[in-house]
């Protein structure tokens, strides 16, 4: 078994080999060399034996984790629709101690949603005989629920001392990561996949249609597709991009559905992608037959070579390297506009230490790490255990898309057999960051509505191209893994439509002021506008509308810049978060008491559609309100070169040959690019203005004095 085995590193993880496709995981670090004595570790995964049933038809989709040193080092396939799965397969591990049992983990797979835990075990590695086959079986509980029976795994394992050989492949690799810079490039390659139709479709409802979407998991990495209603044929041209973390590839999961309200959405069928089998650096078209149900899904897939996210220990850093910060900064230079239009810009993060943060174990302590996460980007730092200030004193570096993303920092306390306590969380708008200052941030609560305990010093670096970002400014922007679906809330429903009544008060006043001075209530405001009513429709022309609109955007300008500041701190906003964030309090409390939510479970859907719908009216006319009110001044000032251009086109071009040239445009677009996704350039620039919400999360607390870093060396000398 060993030639076969392929030898991956891990930070303070053992080795793993495997004849499938699973992995240990990605370097952090430089790779420790070897202790003198090395096992292997066989272990032959053969079944599981009546397992808890997770799903609503009383099954499961099992699969199972097993994991040492708190790392996973190796996961099974899915077995679907199985309380006595035979999985039979086969790994190898290499551990250089035998301190650290091993834990075996089984969930059940729920694309799309949070896999459902059922159960876990360990096996203690220091029982076992060396060069003799072991068969074990090993009891699956809950440690909340010591008492619950969720069946039994078997498993054969055989344990077998190495020397030697494994050493010097241990060492190899570790050189090779020096010569590296210590630097551990995540993933390999991005896999593009726009979904362009489907065909023939399964009829899943009584009319004779369905209403489809589809749904992709790579791994951990997750997309739905926006639901197309009653058809059989699709058409969704919708893009998706995913890591790809492994040179050989990956197997891509498809399954599309039928969205039902009220209950449970129909199976229509699956497919499957074999990364592996496709040539990169080149597009393919390929058209897939839905197994287990009916007709095509229709895609694109593009796989490309990258090397764009990277951590690294403090004392290696790109910007302090004279000549790879020139190289960053000739790549991002202005030069350099129409080369690589995805390429916008450069993002380094110093996460330097924290400070204060709140107590989440018993002992009084906690194990914090630290994720960095820029759209689907994602990096963890390394856990510091016991510790309320803990020093990670680690380097991240981004390549950006998209100048408007958000960097969001979150630190959470690792457990064992359970999911990770949250402590604190900020969110960093890249066009609000100062470069090179070091920063102490203080953390706030998930909804990022106000202060939790602690702070993180960050020091954060953005060089970007200007035109790029503009550019890319007007196509839409990259969607986000899928998360957990919105609930039902009381709180965040009378939110949304407080918002959404505060737009509409906006124009329901503007009709008042205008019938009042149709009504002559003050004579003398009735004359003026009567005047300027027959001058502006006596001499109106089409390029009269942008002037208009950057007229009121100087306006604002010169008031911002004057001190006459008319924006105010939206305090209504931020009361109704705070009370949406108890709401969610108590909801976690009583997360167990589904009962009644279930019974109305057509309701809550209804609810959480209006709810969502209220939500994105209200902030379409926050986003049009904050371009005006110069709250992303980068986006305002792109929105005066756009409107001066329009008003340029407008009054020196006949209006007849802007239509015509807008309507070939239309019309011949397909033709000229059949697979091009649609978009609208005006939604997709309003799409990165912020919301008043996102202003009040993205608004940056003051931290205590006592928590400056010059305080602290004050005191230090002190």
């Amino acid at each position: 078994m060993l030639d076969s085995c392929k030898l991956k590193s891990a930070c303070n993880l053992p080795f793993i080999c495997n004849k499938k496709i699973n992995t240990a995981g990605t370097s952090n670090a430089e790779v420790p060399l070897a202790d003198p004595g090395m096992y292997q570790l066989d272990i032959t995964l053969r079944k599981g034996q009546s397992l808890a049933a997770r799903d609503r038809g009383g099954t499961s989709d099992p699969y199972v984790k097993f994991k040492i040193g708190r790392k996973e080092v190796f996961r099974s396939k899915i077995i679907h629709k199985n309380l006595n799965p035979v999985w039979e397969e086969k790994a190898c591990i290499l551990v250089d101690h035998l301190r650290e049992p091993l834990y075996i983990k089984v969930f059940d797979y729920d694309f799309g949603l949070q896999d459902d835990f059922m159960g876990s075990a360990f096996l203690d590695l220091a029982q076992l005989e060396l060069n003799r086959p072991t068969d074990v079986t090993l009891t699956l509980k809950d440690p909340h629920y010591p008492d619950h029976d969720l069946g039994i795994i078997l498993l054969s394992v055989i344990l077998t001392p190495k020397e030697g050989e494994s050493r010097d492949v241990f060492q190899t690799q570790s050189l090779r990561l020096s010569d590296l810079h210590r630097k551990s490039h995540l993933w390999r390659g991005i896999v593009s996949i726009t979904l362009i139709e489907g065909r023939d479709l399964k009829a899943m409802d009584s009319n004779g249609l369905s209403d489809p979407y589809v749904k992709f998991r790579l791994g951990h990495q997750k997309y739905k597709s926006k639901i197309m209603p009653k058809t059989l044929n699709p058409q969704w041209r919708e893009q998706f991009d995913f890591h790809l973390y492994e040179e050989r590839g990956g197997i891509i999961d498809i399954t599309a559905w039928d969205k039902d309200a009220g209950k449970r959405d129909d199976f229509i069928g699956r497919c499957q992608v074999d990364l592996s089998a496709l040539s990169r650096e080149q597009t393919h078209k390929l058209e897939l037959q839905l197994e287990e149900g009916e007709g095509h899904l229709v895609l694109l897939v593009t796989l490309t070579a990258s090397a764009t996210v990277s951590i690294s220990d403090l004392s290696v850093n790109s910007l302090e390297d004279q000549k790879e910060r020139e190289e960053i900064l000739k790549r991002y230079s202005p030069l350099r506009i129409f080369h690589n239009l995805k390429d916008v810009g450069f993002l380094q993060v110093k996460v330097i230490r924290a400070e204060g943060l709140m107590a989440a174990d018993v002992t009084g302590k906690s194990d914090p790490f630290c994720v960095v996460e820029l759209n689907n980007d994602r990096l963890l730092t390394h856990t510091v255990y016991k510790n309320l200030n803990p020093e990670w004193n680690k380097v991240f570096t981004f390549n950006i898309k998209d100048i408007h993303s958000v960097l969001e920092v979150t630190v959470y306390d690792e457990d064992r057999d359970r999911s990770a306590d949250f402590l604190g969380k900020v969110a960093i708008p890249l066009l609000s960051i100062q470069n090179g200052e070091q920063k102490a941030y203080v953390l706030k609560n998930k909804q990022l509505t106000g202060p939790t305990k602690g702070v993180i010093y960050l020091e954060i670096d953005v060089i970007f191209n200007a035109v790029k970002a503009s550019l890319r400014t007007l196509i839409p922007k990259e969607q986000k893994y899928i998360e957990e679906e919105n609930r039902l809330s009381k709180q965040l429903l009378l939110r949304n439509f407080i918002r959404m009544k505060r737009c509409v008060m906006v124009l329901v006043n503007a009709a008042y002021y205008v019938n009042s001075c149709f009504d002559w209530d003050s004579p003398p405001r009735s004359l003026a506008a009567f005047v300027l009513f027959l001058f502006v429709v006596w001499n109106f022309e089409l390029y009269m509308i942008p002037l208009v609109l950057l007229l009121l955007l100087t306006w604002n300008y010169f008031l911002i810049i004057s001190g006459k500041d008319n924006r105010q701190r939206d305090t209504v906003v931020e009361d109704m978060l705070e009370d949406e964030e108890e709401e969610d309090d108590k909801d976690d409390k009583d997360s167990e008491k589904k009962g009644f939510i279930n019974k109305i479970y057509a309701i809550q859907e209804v609810c959480v559609s209006v709810q969502n719908i209220l939500d994105e009216v209200a902030s379409f006319g926050e986003r049009i309100k904050n371009t005006f009110n110069w709250t992303v001044p980068f986006l305002s000032w792109l929105a005066i070169v756009a409107l001066c251009v329009f008003t340029v086109i407008l009054y020196c071009i006949p209006l007849r040959y802007i239509v015509l040239v807008w309507g070939i445009n239309k019309f011949t677009k397909k033709l000229r690019s059949p697979y091009a996704i649609d978009n609208n350039e005006l939604l997709d620039f309003l799409s990165r203005v912020p919301s008043d919400v996102q202003v009040v999360q993205y608004q940056e607390l003051k931290p205590d004095p006592s928590h400056s870093p010059y305080k602290r060396k004050k005191n230090n000398l002190g």
